[in-house]
């Protein structure tokens, strides 16, 4: 329902000696995808921040496929999974040209109130009037 997609040219500060990605990239193009994918719906970090939340990452899970590689294209997908109580963002990382998948993921972001500090255990209603849905 809500998926951004983002290509990346695997840069070379990226790489290590062999010119393989560092696992730990995978992360920063995840990020980029995931402020991605909010950006579409206009709920990035500044406007979560100016209403009050702030989303941490409370839960991170990486399936390494195959290696990316300097000067490869690659493409990231964030789709938008779970919204309720939580975000839940799936991601797929692949080769452009073939298709080959490089790595899956997924992150878990919950609600925090910036003036409490306290966890939300249900997700703000300005997330759902920016989705555009109804909370079930």
């Amino acid at each position: 329902m809500f998926e951004a997609r983002l290509k990346i040219n695997v840069p070379f500060f990226d790489v290590d000696a062999m010119h393989v990605v560092w696992h730990g990239h995978y992360v920063k193009y995840m990020e980029m995808a995931r402020s991605e994918l909010l950006r579409q719906f206009d709920y990035d970090y500044p406007t979560m921040k100016a209403n009050g939340h702030l989303w941490p990452i409370v839960d991170l899970r990486l399936k390494y496929v195959a290696s990316a590689r300097y000067g490869q294209d690659i493409e990231v997908i964030a789709k938008l999974t779970e919204w309720e109580h939580r975000l839940r963002i799936d991601y797929v990382i692949r080769c452009c040209d073939t298709q080959k998948v490089l790595t899956k993921a997924t992150s878990i972001q919950v609600a925090v109130d910036i003036a409490s500090e306290e966890m939300l255990f249900e997700s703000p209603d300005i997330l759902f009037d920016k989705l555009g849905v109804q909370r079930s």
